[in-house]
């Protein structure tokens, strides 16, 4: 039985055609769940009306949907709306971002662990005015890495989902979550024997987080130093945050979270050969749960 239950897609880089032959063939291969990130192309929840409109049995996950982007009622009815109008496949995962996600709206950064604790909050106390719809439950998952935002997800959401951590890690974030509550882990993974092509790819997958606060935080938490995350990124932070390797290489980092409390897998497919269009495919095809 395969230890992935879902796969990290962004459909900004794939034109209307390319996302639904993706998320259909994912859905084929019998994953549970396609994740999408809320960057700055595509609207995320419109984004996820057009792919549950296309398939038929695949959950669809914002991972995540930034708190800065939208204010929580137009969260609340847009998760409760999908849910409805797909049959409850709908997961919202919200979360704080970064700073940059406030600014370039022009509003006040706010403390995270006290934002996101209203903002779910609010999402779950909400109740339309003037309509007789309120929508079904839908679960929601905040993305947390620290033991603070861990707290809150324990408190109010229905779990949490963490991105580029160690098995330590998510032993830890069990026991802040107690046995009750999901934890969806995301690990970046490349199917490569070749030490060079599998770094180069490592890196691409965590290029965009290598100048963030949050994430120069708990990397120093976990004993590294600004070297790792300077030039690049060092092969020593490539190899502790990305999965490489052969298939048995790649199951086995999985099935370390799995043991140290994941509830499920998620994987964000790296590519060794990214000039060659669909490479990623071999990976998700080897780890699919109709094919393990």
């Amino acid at each position: 039985m395969s230890p992935v239950a879902g796969v990290m897609t962004i459909p900004d880089y794939m034109s209307p055609v390319q996302i639904v032959e993706h998320v259909q063939r994912l859905e084929s291969l019998g994953y549970k769940y396609v994740w999408m990130p809320d960057i700055f192309g595509r609207e995320i929840y419109v984004t996820a009306g057009y792919i549950l409109a296309h398939t038929t049995r695949i959950g669809v996950a914002s991972a995540i949907a930034h708190v800065y982007g939208r204010d929580y009622i137009a969260s609340a009815q847009a998760a409760r709306t999908l849910s409805e109008f797909s049959g409850g496949r709908f997961i919202q995962g919200l979360g704080v971002s970064n700073p940059l996600a406030s600014q370039i709206r022009g509003i006040p950064w706010e403390n995270p662990v006290q934002k996101i604790r209203e903002y779910v909050t609010a999402i779950r106390d909400y109740t339309p005015m003037n309509t007789p719809f309120n929508g079904p439950p839908v679960k929601i998952f905040v993305a947390a890495h620290g033991p603070k935002m861990l707290a809150v997800a324990a408190e109010v959401a229905d779990g949490a989902n963490t991105y580029m951590q160690t098995p330590e890690h998510t032993a830890q974030a069990r026991k802040i979550l107690g046995p009750d509550k999901a934890l969806n882990v995301l690990l970046p993974c490349c199917l490569s024997t070749d030490p060079i092509a599998a770094r180069e790819a490592g890196r691409r997958a965590i290029s965009i987080y290598l100048p963030l606060p949050a994430y120069q935080n708990q990397w120093a938490s976990q004993g590294f130093t600004q070297a790792d995350w300077s030039d690049n990124g060092s092969d020593r932070l490539v190899d502790t945050y990305v999965a490489w390797g052969n298939l048995e290489t790649i199951l086995a980092r999985m099935q370390e979270h799995i043991d140290a409390g994941a509830t499920e897998i998620e994987i964000a497919a790296a590519s060794a050969t990214p000039e060659i269009a669909g490479s990623e495919w071999e990976l998700l095809e080897a780890v699919a749960p109709n094919r393990l």
